[in-house]
């Protein structure tokens, strides 16, 4: 193993990346080293984590002090008693002094592109998508820097970077991409500007459509296609537009969207693919639809009323819930009074939710402020108004990578996330104190997050040199 200094998708040191140290391995590092023989078969490298006390997804109490053996890109051993390294793998020793060992964090609502970008510059037709893409990739790199080991992307162009992240060539988090987002004429994802008139009276493609941000299709042949056009290129689940948007300006709050055959016609082409529809909506009357249409998740939510959060209970379907900050004051009135709306109905969305033991997931949802995107951590802590430390961080690890699972077949990491276990996918974190007693901790990734593994590559480092030396 060799240390090197952070890896930026520019190939400079960011300002915040250059304090910290990564280890990578020998080959495939931005080109520079010749790959292995095709015929060589590398020996899996190891880390021993020693010393550590373990959150390890679900349970509400730090195991005693352990030791954690990760070969390859997962977890082998836990054990109170000395881990004996297996012979012939290049080791790295954490040295964990007591610290705390947990899952990577989980974000099962991004938008990785239009969050790494303002809405100006999405809709100005000068800007590069080329560096619309950089920018996405370079948060992608900040994401996994503040102990995002996974993100389900829910709408947006592909991340072209993705083959290299999962490479291990750039940095960045697992990336569960749902690809363009599928809306109605005059839906939520209808991202036309006035003066972009429909490709079907008298215009041409809109821009959001062929950058990769969304599908504008009406009746059962379109969604289908548009459906179908996703899952050819790689999503891992299917995203879904069922009724109106508080940020968007074209739609109101209220409205119902896509019928039910419609709907029913990207359930279908999903089912057939192994994976699953999940929704935007927030109504009562958008959600049932949604139901019975056979969704599996819905998005938002807040202003649901009771009956219909049982029903998702009883029916099973997920809940992915985010706790919204106001609309800032540059919106419009209108914008700024749907944005209100949903506010208001979250405190009730997320008891009721508790209430009849809904499966609840959690997301952040930023758009179009990158700003915004380094409040990722904080947003957790949000969470107090309902949830106990423990009860959050099982919400935002291991009750997370449950839904990212639902992709079924089309998950594209298979394996067990969100847990601390022998033979989970080796994500994880070690936090400088403990998140049970003193969730705030992480909220300061920079500080608190000594090391981030994702796949079993340790891609920060800031504990002693010496405890993390490598040897053979």
């Amino acid at each position: 193993m060799r240390i090197l200094g952070v890896l930026h998708p520019s190939g400079l040191l960011s300002s915040t990346a250059a304090a910290l140290t990564v280890v990578l391995p020998l080959y495939g590092v931005g080109g520079a080293q010749a790959s292995p023989p095709a015929e060589a078969t590398p020996t899996p490298a190891a880390t021993l984590f020693e010393n550590v006390r373990i959150f390890n997804g679900t349970s509400p109490q730090l195991s005693p002090a352990s030791n954690v053996l990760v070969v390859g890109s997962t977890i082998r051993t836990i054990s109170t008693a000395p881990i004996s390294p297996p012979s012939g793998s290049a080791l790295t020793r954490v040295a964990g002094n007591g610290r705390v060992l947990m899952p990577g964090l989980i974000d099962n609502h991004v938008h990785l592109l239009m969050s790494a970008s303002s809405q100006r510059d999405l809709v100005d037709p000068k800007m590069p998508l080329a560096l619309l893409q950089e920018r996405a990739t370079a948060e992608a790199g900040a994401t996994l820097m503040r102990g995002f080991t996974s993100v389900r992307d829910l709408g947006g162009p592909m991340l072209e970077a993705r083959p290299a992240i999962d490479r291990g060539r750039l940095p960045g988090p697992r990336i569960y991409p749902s690809g363009a987002m599928i809306s109605q004429t005059s839906g939520h994802g209808d991202s036309r500007l006035p003066n972009e008139k429909s490709r079907r009276f008298f215009g041409h493609v809109s821009r959001g459509e062929l950058m990769g941000a969304n599908f504008i299709a009406d009746g059962r042949d379109e969604v289908l296609t548009a459906t179908r056009e996703n899952l050819r290129a790689g999503a891992s689940q299917i995203k879904v537009m069922a009724g109106g948007g508080a940020a968007s300006e074209y739609d109101p709050l209220d409205v119902t969207q896509y019928t039910l055959d419609e709907m029913k016609a990207a359930v279908e082409a999903a089912e057939d693919w192994g994976t699953y529809v999940t929704v935007h909506a927030y109504t009562p009357r958008a959600v049932r639809r949604a139901v019975e249409a056979g969704v599996k998740c819905i998005e938002h939510g807040q202003l649901l009323d009771e009956a219909t959060i049982k029903l998702l209970a009883d029916r099973g379907i997920w809940l992915s819930l985010q706790s919204l900050d106001p609309a800032p004051p540059t919106a419009k009135p209108a914008t700024a009074a749907k944005k209100k709306l949903v506010i208001d109905g979250t405190d009730n969305a997320f008891r009721w939710a508790l209430k009849h033991n809904v499966k609840l997931a959690w997301g952040t949802d930023f758009l179009f402020d990158p700003a915004q995107n380094v409040k990722q951590n904080a947003d957790i802590l949000k969470l107090r108004r309902w949830l106990g430390p423990a009860q959050i961080l099982k919400l935002v690890t291991h009750d997370n990578a449950q839904l990212l699972a639902l992709s079924g077949p089309r998950n594209p990491y298979p394996g067990r996330l969100g847990v601390v276990e022998p033979g989970a996918l080796a994500d994880l974190l070690l936090v400088d104190g403990d998140p049970l007693g003193n969730l705030e901790l992480i909220a300061d990734p920079q500080r608190r997050f000594l090391v981030i593994m994702k796949d079993g590559r340790i891609w920060k480092n800031t504990t002693a040199f010496n405890a993390a030396a490598s040897s053979r």
